[in-house]
């Protein structure tokens, strides 16, 4: 038996990239899946990202909706209740990846990613949580953070002020929903893929700046989830999988 047969994960922004490929790991251990995107344009990753998991042998569905939006978050886990009646495992990994000069950020902008980053995670794991205890079972939450919220990218500050909540909200929610049974931990990856565009030498430049000196993939990304779904000792940590990104920045 796969080691998470029949749980139902629902991972934010999985239709593509690095969400599907962590909703697809959560498939190959026999895990269901709720498949979310946004954008029409995602509909059809959306779709070829639920077939791929039925091939796997398990079953999937696909929500829409804003999750900086309270009521389509309430409104998709409506739909996860109705659909399948529970909820395991969420993956909070949708999100917006945004460069800026910190003096030219409209407050627009600013609180669009925010919204996303970090009201998103807050709203979907306490709607969540709600439903795992109404379940009466184990649940387990896992943000997907990054080293700008860690370190700091001066490049990308609202995004990097997001992600260093998403630190924080991991660590506030791990403790106040233990009592529940429910685990909270983050993930934070490095290079995992390239921006779209990117060229040969663009890779060499990043992998080069690494101390394991290349890119890691989506998957590790995914083994990183799907080894914190099941082990339940660990809550409330923040596990790198950069490539040593973090260190290399810090020296620490």
């Amino acid at each position: 038996m796969r080691s998470l047969e029949d749980k139902v994960v629902f991972v934010t922004g999985s239709a593509r990239r690095v969400g599907r490929a962590i909703a697809l790991g959560f498939a190959d251990e026999g895990a269901n899946l709720v498949i979310h995107h946004v954008s029409p344009s995602s509909a059809e990753p959306a779709q070829t990202a639920v077939e791929e998991a039925k091939r796997r042998g398990v079953d999937a569905v696909i929500t829409t909706g804003d999750q900086g939006n309270p009521d389509h978050v309430a409104r998709m886990m409506t739909e996860i209740r109705g659909y399948y009646g529970r909820l395991d495992v969420l993956v909070n990994s949708g999100g917006l990846f945004r460069r800026a000069d910190f003096l030219d950020i409209a407050y627009e902008d600013w609180q669009r990613v925010i919204d996303v980053n970090l009201t998103g995670p807050f709203l979907l794991t306490q709607q969540a949580a709600r439903l795992m205890i109404e379940n009466g079972s184990a649940g387990v939450i896992i943000n997907i953070g990054d080293n700008g919220g860690l370190n700091g990218w001066v490049s990308y500050p609202h995004h990097s002020v997001s992600k260093a909540g998403i630190v924080m909200l991991t660590k506030v929610s791990a403790l106040a929903l233990a009592e529940h049974n429910i685990r909270v931990n983050c993930v934070v990856p490095g290079p995992v893929l390239l921006p779209p565009g990117s060229t040969p030498s663009t890779k060499e430049h990043i992998a080069s700046s690494l101390p394991v000196g290349r890119l890691g993939t989506p998957k590790n990304v995914a083994h990183a989830c799907t080894f914190l779904a099941q082990n339940d000792f660990a809550t409330g940590s923040i596990l790198r999988v950069d490539g040593g990104e973090g260190i290399a920045s810090t020296g620490q």
